[in-house]
């Protein structure tokens, strides 16, 4: 008999895989809904995202309060130091040397020491011109020479340090074979940058390098392109730290740095490696005057050198974080710059805005073609929804048009009738005599079981009360003066809004959104979410109308709703051969034009309701005269109420007259 094999053990735990598959998906509504607000208060959709991401969402920082402690930073990093404290360091042991060397040699009586006197004397008056005067000089007082070797000493690690952090401690109190160390490592980074520069794979003589001589880099580069990143930002901000000292104080310490990398044999060296960095990253403010710290203390070469690339870092930053410039993107800010600067909070805080606008497509609220952003359909049904609830929070829920006709139909209440099921009904079944009709049927037939058997001639429908239709053409007025009265953004949720009630609430309507400035066009719901108003000069009515005109004569049956929202006289119209002319003060022409396709939409049926948005005299005027024409009303509300009175007025209107 063979043993079974027992049974096969099953462990839980906490998943490990990757991202959590059962987790739900991230919560996006108050972000849609921010998106909204701010297009529906006039902006476009890249407006409206980029504001939500300065502002931050769900308990995390946006783009302005990181960008604000970067200025902070900034501000303190200004007061780090002066940049001439190598030059004053320099010039304090320089005059310790002169002054020992002249308490020596004044009480000797030998012409030999007036000879030297002579020498200290004619040294030049610079700082750079003294050094170099008395590097062949010999010294008699040991505190003198002290003091000139310390000044020997102090320039070759400043200047290094200056080139590559953090050298000045590494060679404090440096033998000749820590400096020929140095040299070795310089001519060994040119030629690993060189063939770099050259495309050659490196990866290899990276790892050798850094195996020879890391100590001297204590960031620790884990390639390449990190190594030369950190080495071209540190010589950049050399250049700029130069680029902040006065003329007299550069050329002084320009100097000192020559005869130092002369001295040390590795002028030729630097000068290359400086050329290969510029080779390797052009993109960085090679020689570019920019801010430098103006503070209280004195720094060294090399700490100033880091003050500058900190400021420079910062204010890289700084601009990272504005996204103020042309195809600015979340991707182009520096993570390890951000941390370095904030700590890894902010790191986390980018990282939740890159989510967010990542789980905005990828959960189908955005649209991105061609590098354009668009709200996809699913966000414009909410923004629209969002806009209706908020005209409905104003607005008394009584009366709202369903102007109901006496006669069996496909929608509306039921009557408490029914009839026979005529092919293409669409009405409810009326189960109880859809029933019935079948048992009365087979009531005759002599069957031993007690099912029903249900035919096509038993079928009955309820009866309903029939709505009539109604066709809504809502003109809204996009020329720029509706920008500059601050009236956009109410026409735009407006807009929203009516589309919102007549796709979801009354589905036997149709609706047609037509924007006018110096000529008119059909707006889609997700045009009109990213529409702006337009910089030409019209406002072309006339068109509007005449697009409005072909859509009632595309739905005969419905009821003609004709709403226009506007905040000025016409001022455009189409010449005859369709080309559109503008005029302010408006001509006769324009106006007769505009009258004439008035009388026109009103031949068809059509009411024409005008919400006027400017208390003008002369729009006044016109739009009475337009309704009177038309059969309509004028309102004239303030444009927080805009909303409430196009929706109010709909549904009034699509009682209609055909339903009475």
């Amino acid at each position: 008999m063979t043993r079974g094999r027992p049974p096969r053990g099953y462990r839980y735990g906490r998943w490990r895989g990757g991202p959590d598959p059962l987790a739900p998906p991230y919560d996006l509504g108050n972000a849609v809904d921010e998106i909204g607000d701010s297009v529906l208060g006039g902006s476009g959709v890249r407006e409206a995202l980029r504001e939500l991401l300065r502002r931050g969402t769900e308990g995390r920082r946006g783009l302005d309060e990181l960008r604000r402690s970067v200025r902070d930073r900034l501000r303190k990093a200004r007061t780090a130091g002066r940049m001439d404290g190598t030059l004053e360091e320099v010039r304090e042991l320089l005059d310790q040397a002169l002054e020992a060397e002249r308490r020596e040699l004044f009480p000797d009586p030998d012409d030999a020491a007036r000879l030297a006197e002579a020498e200290l004397d004619a040294l030049p008056d610079d700082t750079a011109g003294a050094v170099r005067g008395l590097k062949e000089y010999s010294w008699r007082s040991p505190e003198a020479r002290q003091a000139y070797d310390r000044i020997q000493d102090l320039l070759r690690r400043e200047v290094l340090d200056s080139s590559f952090a953090s050298m000045k401690q590494a060679l404090e109190n440096a033998t000749e074979q820590d400096m020929q160390a140095v040299k070795d490592m310089v001519a060994d980074l040119s030629q690993l940058i060189d063939a770099h520069n050259r495309g050659e794979d490196t990866e290899q003589r990276f790892a050798d390098f850094m195996e020879q001589h890391g100590q001297f880099f204590p960031d620790d580069p884990q390639s390449i392109e990190e190594l030369i990143d950190s080495l071209a930002r540190r010589a950049a901000a050399q250049e700029r730290m130069m680029a902040g000292l006065s003329p007299e104080q550069r050329a002084e310490l320009a100097e000192l740095m020559a005869q130092t990398m002369q001295d040390m044999g590795l002028a030729s060296e630097m000068a290359h490696l400086s050329d290969a960095l510029r080779q390797a990253r052009p993109d960085l403010p090679w020689g570019q005057r920019g801010q430098v710290p103006d503070g209280e203390q004195a720094l060294g070469m090399g700490d100033a050198t880091s003050a500058v690339a900190e400021l420079a870092d910062l204010e890289a930053l700084s601009s990272q974080l504005s996204q103020g410039y042309a195809g600015a993107s979340l991707a182009d800010i520096d993570e390890e710059l951000l941390e370095r600067a904030l700590g890894r909070p902010a790191v986390d805080d980018l990282a939740a805005l890159r989510r967010l606008e990542r789980e905005l497509e990828r959960q189908g609220y955005l649209n991105r073609s061609d590098g354009k952003l668009e709200l996809s359909p699913k966000a414009v049904r909410r923004l629209g929804a969002t806009a209706l609830r908020r005209v409905f929070a104003k607005l008394d829920a009584t009366g709202r048009g369903e102007h109901d006709v006496a006669d069996a139909g496909a929608a509306g209440e039921l009557t408490g009738s029914s009839r026979e099921w005529r092919f293409g009904d669409e009405q409810p079944l009326d189960v109880v005599r859809t029933l019935k009709n079948a048992v009365l049927r087979t009531a005759h037939e002599d069957r031993d079981d007690r099912k029903v058997r249900i035919a096509v001639e038993d079928f009955a429908v309820v009866e309903t009360e029939r709505r009539t239709g109604a066709a809504v053409a809502l003109l809204v007025d996009l020329s720029y003066s509706m920008a500059l009265r601050g009236t956009w953004g109410a026409a735009k949720s407006t807009a929203m809004a009516l589309h919102s009630l007549v796709t979801t609430k009354f589905p036997q309507d149709a609706i047609q959104i037509i924007g006018f400035s110096s000529t008119a066009q059909v707006l889609r719901p997700e045009t009109l979410a990213e529409l702006s108003v337009d910089t030409l000069q019209g406002t072309n009515l006339q068109h509007g109308l005449m697009l409005a005109r072909r859509f009632l004569a595309r739905h005969r049956d419905a009821e003609p709703v004709v709403l226009v929202v506007t905040d000025g006289e016409p001022t455009a119209h189409l010449e005859d051969d369709g080309t559109p002319f503008f005029c302010w003060p408006p001509m006769p022409e324009t106006i007769a034009r505009t009258v004439a396709e008035v009388e026109r939409v009103a031949r068809s049926g059509a009411t024409v309701n005008v919400f006027a948005l400017d208390p003008d005299p002369g729009l006044v005027h016109f739009v009475h005269d337009l309704t009177q024409r038309a059969g309509g009303r004028v309102f004239q509300p303030d444009a927080d109420r805009l909303g409430e009175y196009v929706v109010a007025d709909y549904l009034r209107t699509r009682r209609g007259r055909r339903a009475r």
